[in-house]
């Protein structure tokens, strides 16, 4: 009982550890871009989702390396991405104004919510059929089609940023320090954060054994929800600054970055393609994030004018997520 109020512990002061950190990092990273004059959009689907991605990142690579526990990492990759989504939800129910959060939103997001859509697709059909796309080695073919597509979004959504030359939630760089101090912090609360990214499947897998929930469940649900905190926070400060596109782009560039995660996992793991060795049950998640994120593109190019509390789309949103979660816990492993 003891070793179970000790995983307890330790998982409450990785994932503490992960939202304070990730939230300064976000901060230093939001300097750099400033600094070097990206857009808000742009810096929101590249940098802030890369930075934090970063436990996903590492909790992958810890679980997959260390631990053997496939599950637990596309679990969390794919619960991650469903998470992200219901972000959209929490920030609208944060936006001060009476007009929905996606309807201030700019329409260039549909591009990176219809890439994580196609990637998504992409990993319906590998855990349907994980031996479709073939093998090189031990890894799975459609980890290159992962990184592929990711490549492909990244270079789709710089020359949108590009061609789109006004950036109107831009302001002015107040900021005392260099930019060399600023990359300075940035570094060493990248490495704290990494550090309590790589505890969390630990801690996880052992909770997982002692509820009886399954891993696919807890990897889906809970340590999904703590490797996403870092966007949780970002994102409603980004509300906050009144910087919406910083936000929603942060949502929907980590899904994509997500997924190529996935891949790295995918190569990291040496005993064959991890698709193949993880449960089926990973296919509800990524199914209800493909509806979700179909519900925010509607809500971002239709533009709804009212809301009661959250608009229509953004309660959609919450609504499927908690059924998602709903049906996997009664069909855990």
């Amino acid at each position: 009982m003891n070793a179970i109020y000790l995983d307890i512990l330790g998982f409450i002061l990785a994932t503490a550890v992960i939202v304070a950190t990730g939230s300064r990092l976000s901060k230093y990273g939001d300097m750099m871009a400033d600094m070097l004059g990206w857009g808000k959009m742009f810096m929101g689907i590249i940098l802030l989702a890369s930075v934090t991605s970063m436990p996903e990142l590492m909790n992958g690579i810890s679980a997959v390396v260390f631990l053997d526990a496939p599950d637990l990492a596309v679990g969390d990759i794919v619960g991650s991405c469903a998470f992200n989504i219901l972000i959209i939800s929490i920030m609208d129910l944060f936006y001060d104004h009476k007009k929905p959060l996606t309807s201030v939103a700019q329409t260039g997001h549909v591009i990176a919510a219809s890439f994580g859509i196609m990637l998504l697709s992409l990993v319906a059909f590998a855990i349907l059929m994980p031996d479709i796309f073939g093998t090189i080695l031990w890894i799975g073919e459609f980890s290159l089609l992962f990184l592929l597509f990711y490549i492909i979004a990244i270079r789709v959504i710089f020359s949108y940023d590009k061609k789109e030359s006004h950036h109107p939630e831009e302001r002015k760089n107040t900021c005392t320090l260099t930019l060399k101090q600023v990359v300075g912090r940035f570094t060493m609360n990248a490495i704290v954060l990494m550090a309590a990214a790589m505890l969390l499947p630990y801690f996880g897998e052992n909770l997982a054994e002692a509820s009886g929930m399954g891993q696919s469940f807890f990897g889906t649900l809970f340590i999904a929800a703590s490797t996403s905190l870092p966007e949780v926070v970002v994102s409603i400060a980004a509300i906050r600054m009144g910087t919406i596109d910083l936000a929603i782009g942060n949502v929907f560039g980590s899904n994509i970055f997500n997924i190529a995660i996935l891949a790295i996992d995918d190569i990291l793991y040496t005993k064959g393609p991890i698709l193949q060795f993880t449960s089926p049950n990973h296919i509800i998640p990524v199914l209800g994030t493909i509806i979700i994120t179909a519900i925010g593109i509607i809500g971002i190019v239709f533009k709804e004018e009212k809301k009661w509390k959250l608009a229509i789309d953004t309660a959609l949103i919450a609504l499927v997520y908690v059924l998602m979660m709903i049906l996997l816990y009664h069909i855990k492993d």
